[in-house]
């Protein structure tokens, strides 16, 4: 089989849906053939964490969604469902991949890049790694909804909705490290373009680095601080926010959840992961 044909059947077509109502109209939808890869959500802490229900939302949403065909969560620690197991169970091919390896991260995690790394080297069958889910635009829109949802912040136009309790300054605060903070800093700028309001981002794991993000909003004129998560839920820094939040005297909103642009994104690296085998 030549590159072309094999590149012509294995990539998914996109098929764009009929408009529908509702916050999420429009979005492009990817229509996979037969035979595609199984794309496996790699989900942080074990299937008995709290917050894993929100994997099990995000894969209805992609399959109903965006692709058409089931999807599979790998969790990274325990027995049950666990991403090694999940990727020993799959059909081994000959021609392509078995799987597409999706982290269920807001953006690079060393340790979660890591874990899923060390799962695809080890599949029995061949299986890629697509890239976290962020940064990427529509992470920002997600965090704005958040927002929006607590009446931290003004919604969208497309929303048609005004809240009087909105802050006028953020936080976006993200699990990890400085470096971690550095790349949460593309969707800070991304969230502060929609909100039009200064943003600064902190690491959940070093109250001090909140503290301080409140001291630049609060020294740039904010007079109400909201920190917006920059997360989904099942990682563990999860039940630092409401803390993190008091620490400053700020609201704060709930992690990202099954939100619709997560289960888009997903199904978007997947596809870039296939695309880039496929190129090579």
């Amino acid at each position: 089989m030549s590159p072309e044909s094999q590149a012509s059947e294995a990539l998914p077509s996109r098929r764009r849906r009929t408009p529908r109502g509702g916050r999420h109209r429009g979005d492009e939808s990817f229509l996979l053939p037969p035979g595609s890869p199984a794309l496996v959500l790699a989900v942080p802490g074990s299937a008995r964490r709290p917050g894993a229900e929100i994997a099990a939302e995000l894969v209805r949403l992609i399959e109903i969604e965006h692709t058409g065909q089931p999807a599979r969560i790998g969790h990274l620690e325990g027995d049950e469902a666990n991403l090694h197991n999940v990727l020993a169970e799959l059909p081994r091919t000959e021609d392509g991949p078995a799987a597409v390896v999706v982290p269920l991260s807001t953006g690079p995690d060393p340790v979660m890049d890591s874990a899923v790394r060390a799962a695809v080297a080890g599949s029995p069958g061949h299986a890629l790694a697509a890239e976290p889910l962020g940064p990427h635009p529509l992470i920002a829109e997600a965090l704005h909804d958040r927002l929006a949802d607590a009446g931290l912040a003004r919604a969208d136009r497309i929303r048609l909705m005004t809240m009087v309790t909105a802050a006028s300054g953020f936080i976006v605060a993200t699990p990890g490290d400085a470096t971690a903070v550095r790349q949460a800093e593309v969707t800070g700028v991304l969230l502060a373009s929609r909100l039009a309001a200064p943003v600064f981002t902190a690491s959940l794991n070093d109250e001090a680095s909140v503290k301080a993000a409140a001291e630049q909003l609060r020294a740039a004129g904010a007079t109400s601080i909201a920190v917006a998560p920059h997360l989904i839920g099942p990682e563990p820094e999860a039940n630092l926010v409401a803390g993190a939040a008091a620490s400053v005297g700020a609201g704060h909103a709930a992690p990202l959840g099954a939100h619709p642009a997560l289960a888009r994104l997903a199904a978007l690296r997947y596809v870039e992961a296939l695309s880039l085998a496929l190129s090579e």
